[in-house]
């Protein structure tokens, strides 16, 4: 019998009429116009933290009220309680719902009080779940909330030896499996006559049939709230103490509420085929109803003839069986194996009903779903980097510098590859003898020849190389190829390929997930890629990495990537759903950007920057002829016969259409000179004169399919005037150059020097230190007669960049506004096609600046023919592309004089080799 000597001092929680909470259940309790509630609760919390105790024990009582209908079986199981509770009960002063002419029930069940639901006050709920019986001894407290002395039933252990026990546990889980495969098989009743859904049905038959003949009473209390029952037979159920009088009270339920749905089901179709469909048994005798739905249940489960596996005891295919045997597939780390098993055992022993059984099965199904040791074996012969060299020589031309990073990785992958094979041999081979020693008893008199060997064998394993895969940054302007230069390296290697968007990211749980404590979280884009690849070295593209948000109140995403892209650290990376470390390290990581500036420097610390520059216009022709003609061709429902677009065309359409660094507008005007074509040849096949149409595109024909060019960069035809100037300059937020004319006009006046153009604090100040150097050396430059004179003195001048709309700011053109002035001043003219850049100093010194890549490719594009840099930038030169050295002269130079001899090679500079020699 039940242990009767545990007595406590609990609060007491009457519920309303109606309801009776059982041990294992969830009960939501209104607390609208509930007065003893709020200032129970006040007490409880206020003792957990004066006690400091754990707020998750039993800390209340939920006691249901007596129903008048009770039947006289059900009165004598109330042990003699009617007058102890009826006399204390009308002392209670109306406490919510309790009246003073209502008695509580003499039992009740110890709760956890796990949360409060509801947004509006008229829907607020106290959230409960049932703990153990009770019995109430006496009260001890009726105001502002009742509390009781009660005496905690505890669970009766049932004796294994009991065959009549054992033969109710039995049909107890019988007739619930029963009951739950009528819920499942009916189709007149969308959600079942127990006002559930099939799919849980399915779940709750699961739990009936992993309980043991231990869990008799727990799932005696369960299935109770599941049936549809009488208020006074659950009082009957939580007051029966005695589990063999409570598992045939439910017992006796549970068959009426089977008998009653046997007339109801209508079947509508089984898996064999020598069943009838659409078949009503409402009408058949009971011995034919049952057999059907035997031979039915057993089809819809897969047993019989079908799968080998039954439903209830017979093998019913079971859902934790099936995620243990996934988990156990999966390879999971130590840590993740504990995890899992602590998990599985958490899971067998919960309430399918209940919202964390979900939560939990989901997680576990996440666990199962992570690559922990599966991965693709690289693509590492003896010919990789032949293979490897051509993959990316078809897939992208030029991008010369990505490539031989990418062909050193792998080389390094290979010989990593080929020394670990060596040590592998090396290490089996003493394992065999230390092992065939061990078995020698001779061996045995000498251990320390067996110790040597170990310790051998265990330097060689540490000597095996761990394979850390670069993080590269790629970076450069739109349209340059840096998306496909990632799935190029990813078929090189023969690895899986996954693209993770970063654009717009604002919140940090897209990184590391979301903690499993919230409402519908879920794992970050880490470890949702690793799922959808299902290996564990992939190639992962970190598109747009450079637009990541920052700091917010969602967290800081571009710091939650520092450990996902650092190497010494992501071998451990931590997502906080799955809360695991993971190794990331066998992940190659490729990002992408068009800009550094937005990129934190810790951030970008992690990666190794490789730039890419933009296309030349040799670069685009070759990129169009091989990749953008073909795929607009196919694009536009034509043939290669269809269409011949001649490399002038072409030309034409790069120059004249097309002023950027990648090549997405270049595709877009091809497209469009396809589509015409496309109209001339279906007009010319519809009106059946094929020999009308002429496949070629003529230079003089893309002026009608484009419109009228949109650049003119034929700089060698305009006329040279004095204070014009070519400058370079390169737009940082596209990362490509231009150039950019510096004009400068004077006028009488007193020395004032006004600029416009939308001209930025730093080319202002440019312009000012140009004037005081002009000034200052302008009897050396032959502008005056004498040391005295001022230059300014009688004139003023006005300083303008065109394309006035568009800010420019930056020291750069500093040279160019020097040599302006001194054109103006002497009257002498620059050669349009001459352009130059630097940054000037007060002394005359011309200072290194950055952009010279895109400078320089800008500048051949715009038709220039001879370049002015700054002898530091001379290294920022060297990976031109062969293009660009070859159609242009670069001359470097180390101040203002140098640069004025060669723009007028021909003036006689009598003191500029002294002045020279002082800088």
């Amino acid at each position: 019998m039940a242990n009767n000597s545990n007595r406590i001092l609990i609060p007491i929680i009457p519920l309303s009429r109606g309801s009776v909470l059982l041990p294992g259940v969830t009960h939501r309790i209104p607390i609208q116009d509930r007065s003893d509630i709020p200032a129970l609760l006040t007490a409880i919390y206020a003792d957990v933290a004066a006690s400091k105790r754990d707020g998750a024990t039993v800390v209340a009582g939920c006691v249901p009220l007596c129903s008048p209908l009770l039947s006289p079986e059900g009165q004598k199981l109330l042990e003699d309680s009617e007058d102890r509770v009826r006399n204390t009960a009308r002392q209670l002063s109306n406490p919510g719902h309790v009246k003073l002419e209502t008695d509580l029930f003499a039992y009740g069940t110890t709760v956890k009080i796990t949360g409060i639901q509801g947004k509006r006050q008229n829907e607020i709920r106290l959230l409960v779940e049932g703990v153990q019986r009770f019995r109430i001894e006496r009260f001890t407290q009726f105001k502002p909330f009742v509390q009781c002395e009660v005496t905690i039933l505890s669970e009766e252990v049932i004796d294994a030896a009991d065959s009549n026990a054992q033969a109710l546990f039995r049909q107890l889980k019988q007739v619930s499996t029963e009951l739950l495969t009528l819920v499942r098989l009916s189709s007149i009743l969308p959600r079942g006559s127990l006002g559930i859904s099939p799919l849980l049905a399915m779940r709750i038959q699961s739990f009936v049939v992993r309980k043991e003949f231990e869990e008799a009473g727990i799932l005696a209390d369960f299935m109770t709230n599941i049936v549809d029952s009488s208020f006074e037979e659950k009082l009957q159920i939580l007051a029966a103490i005695d589990v063999k009088s409570r598992v045939q009270l439910v017992l006796d339920i549970l068959q009426r509420q089977v008998d009653g749905m046997k007339g109801k089901v209508k079947i509508t179709s089984f898996t064999s085929t020598n069943m009838p469909t659409n078949l009503d048994i409402t009408n058949l005798p009971q011995q034919q109803r049952d057999a059907l739905l035997k031979k039915g249940m057993g089809n819809f489960f897969g047993s019989g003839n079908g799968s080998g596996k039954g439903n209830g005891e017979d093998g019913e295919l079971d859902e934790i069986q099936e995620l243990k045997q996934r988990l156990d597939e999966a390879g999971l780390s130590a840590e993740a194996k504990k995890v899992a098993d602590k998990e599985l055992k958490r899971l067998a022993k919960m309430n399918p009903a209940q919202a964390e059984y979900n939560v939990a099965r989901t997680y576990l199904e996440t666990l199962a779903e992570i690559p922990w040791s599966k991965k693709t074996e690289d693509n590492l012969g003896t010919d990789t980097l032949t293979k490897a060299r051509k993959q990316l020589d078809d897939d992208h031309y030029g991008l010369e510098k990505i490539k031989k990073r990418l062909l050193e990785y792998l080389a390094v992958l290979r010989l990593k590859q080929a020394i670990t094979v060596e040590l592998d041999v090396e290490i089996k081979k003493l394992e065999e003898n230390t092992s065939a020693q061990i078995r020698d008893d001779q061996a045995k008199k000498d251990d320390s020849q067996i110790d040597a060997d170990l310790a051998k064998i265990q330097v060689l394993r540490s000597k095996k190389s761990v394979d850390k895969s670069p993080i590269l940054l790629l970076v450069g302007p739109p349209g340059t190829g840096k998306t496909s230069l990632a799935k190029s390296v990813a078929t090189a290697l023969g690895r899986k390929f996954h693209r993770i968007s970063l654009g717009g990211v604002r919140d940090e749980a897209e990184i590391r997930g979301h903690r499993r404590t919230y409402v519908a979280a879920m794992p970050g884009v880490i470890v949702n890629g690793l799922k959808k690849v299902g290996v564990s070295n992939p190639v992962f593209l970190l598109d747009e990495i450079d637009k990541v948000g920052g700091a917010n109140f969602h967290g800081d995403p571009s710091a939650a990537m520092l450990e996902v892209l650092d190497p010494e650290q992501n071998h451990s990376f931590v997502d906080h759903y799955v809360n695991i470390p993971l190794d990331l390290s066998k992940v190659l990581f490729i990002a992408t950007a068009n800009s550094l500036e937005t990129i934190p420097p810790p951030l970008l610390d992690r990666m190794e920057t490789i730039q890419l520059s933009g296309y030349t216009t040799l670069e685009k022709r070759h990129i169009a002829t091989r990749h953008l003609i073909p795929k607009q061709i196919t694009a536009n429902a034509l043939s290669a016969s269809d269409i011949h677009i001649p490399e002038q065309t072409l030309d034409t359409i790069i120059t004249s259409y097309t002023f950027e660094s990648g090549v997405r507008n270049l595709e877009r005007e091809i497209g469009s000179v396809c589509r015409y074509k496309a109209v001339e040849y279906a007009d010319s096949r519809d009106s059946k004169e094929p020999k009308k149409y002429n496949p070629t595109v003529l230079n003089e024909d893309i002026e009608t399919i484009l419109g009228i060019p949109r650049y003119d960069d034929e700089l060698a035809e305009k006329s040279a005037v004095p204070g014009i100037v070519t400058g370079l300059v390169a737009y940082s937020n596209t990362s490509q150059g231009s150039i950019l004319f510096i004009e400068v006009a004077d006028m009488p006046g007193s020395g004032r020097v006004q600029l416009t153009g939308k001209l930025g604090d730093v080319l202002k100040e440019s312009v000012e230190v140009a004037l005081t150097w002009v000034k200052a050396h302008a009897f050396d430059l032959g502008l005056t007669q004498s040391h005295e004179t001022d230059i300014m003195a009688n004139r003023s001048i006005h300083v303008h960049c065109p394309a006035g709309a568009m800010p420019k700011d930056g020291p750069s053109a500093g040279l160019a506004h020097t040599v302006a002035l001194v054109s103006l001043f002497s009257g002498r003219i620059v050669e349009p096609s001459l352009a130059m850049t630097g940054e000037v100093s007060l002394r005359g010194r011309v200072l290194p600046v950055g952009g010279i890549k895109e400078k320089l490719i800008g500048a051949l594009r715009a038709g220039v023919k001879t370049v002015l840099v700054p002898k530091g930038n001379r290294k920022d030169t060297m990976d031109l592309p062969e293009e660009v050295k070859k159609g242009l002269e670069i001359v470097y130079i180390d101040n203002i004089w140098q640069a004025l001899r060669r723009i007028w090679p021909t003036v006689d500079w009598v003191v500029d080799s002294m002045i020279e020699s002082r800088l």
